[in-house]
């Protein structure tokens, strides 16, 4: 599992039609009413519904791109960035927008797929202190003997943490891991535990309430002083049996989302937010959420969708250390650039 889990999902509570329940996946999805109905090549494109992932999709869908490409995108809102690769292998979509990590494990279990495009860059985590420990919680390495707050064992927020570990040469045997969603704001607030892993919004209040970020990996700044660089992660997927029928659609694909991360680097953070559906934004402060966006846009999304391939391999490497893939794992396989001339 990666951040992007049915957790942290906002799948729009639309009605679900027979028509629109994914077959031969298990996954739990919805599309906009009206997404698919402008003319063009129709594709279906799933995604995990985290909305930080989803921003350049979905500005390339209210902006216009995917049509100006001549594109009928229908975006499809599945419950986790896991369910959205199920209905890829399963054929009820023709793309999936994941993780890296999660398109690895899929790919690592067999299945026959092709990742071409990348849009976001940095994993969607922060390493952080509760407000109560950031005078003796400095670094990483003060985590031994702590307890620090995971989404859960062998999640990709858990194997990042141990590669950190090990990368500061901390004992990981002396940290103790408490798994508890990725709903970790108030344990941290109220002391509960010592430290954890978290998203945004919950990054943003707690460094109001007093908390230390020790690493923050939605900076390419701390990005390249802990990992050594960008770090692959969201990006599209095809299934490999139809990389040469649907070569012409993948370009068109990829220009469109190149055209919409462009665009994303003008948007204040009121348009960025009017481009997200209502329905996934329901309940947040959105305003805050605008200018949390635009805070870590030039650190997330990159400016093209060429894969990187070193970023790509760093993903692969935090995966080995966590004991999510096997020693000597080679992804090489997975990734296709041919489509997207870097």
């Amino acid at each position: 599992m990666s951040c992007c889990d049915e957790t942290t999902a906002r799948v729009p509570p639309t009605d679900l039609s027979r028509r629109t329940l994914l077959k031969g996946a298990a996954v739990i999805a919805s599309v906009l009413p009206g997404a698919a109905t402008a003319q063009g090549r129709s594709i279906k494109l799933a995604y995990c519904s985290q909305l930080l992932c989803g921003v350049p999709y979905e500005v390339a869908r209210s902006a216009g791109h995917f049509k100006k490409h001549g594109l009928n995108v229908e975006l499809v809102y599945t419950r986790g960035g896991s369910a959205a690769m199920q209905a890829l292998v399963g054929n009820a979509v023709d793309y999936a927008a994941t993780s890296l990590d999660v398109a690895i494990t899929a790919f690592a279990k067999g299945a026959a797929i092709k990742r071409f495009a990348v849009t976001g860059r940095l994993p969607l985590f922060a390493l952080v202190t509760a407000p109560k420990t950031a005078d003796q919680i400095k670094d990483v390495g003060d985590l031994q003997g702590r307890t620090v707050a995971v989404s859960g064992l062998g999640n990709a927020d858990h194997a990042l943490t141990l590669y950190l570990l090990a990368e500061a040469k901390a004992d990981a045997s002396k940290v103790k891991f408490a798994t508890m969603g990725v709903n970790l704001l108030e344990a941290l607030r109220q002391g509960t535990i010592d430290a954890g892993l978290v998203q945004e919004p919950a990054l943003t209040l707690l460094q109001r309430s007093g908390a230390r970020v020790l690493v923050n990996a939605m900076n390419l700044d701390d990005a390249r002083r802990y990992l050594g660089g960008a770090y692959e992660f969201m990006g599209v997927a095809v299934r490999a049996k139809e990389m040469n029928q649907r070569k012409d659609e993948m370009v068109m694909l990829t220009q469109a989302l190149t055209d919409a991360l462009k665009a994303m680097r003008g948007m204040n953070g009121g348009e960025l937010i009017a481009a997200l559906p209502k329905e996934m934004v329901t309940g947040l402060d959105t305003k805050e959420f605008g200018e949390i966006i635009v805070r870590h846009r030039d650190s997330l999304y990159p400016e093209a969708v060429d894969i990187d391939l070193a970023a790509a391999n760093r993903v692969a490497q935090t995966l080995i250390v966590g004991g999510l893939l096997p020693p000597g794992a080679s992804i090489s396989g997975l990734h296709d650039t041919s489509i997207v001339k870097g």
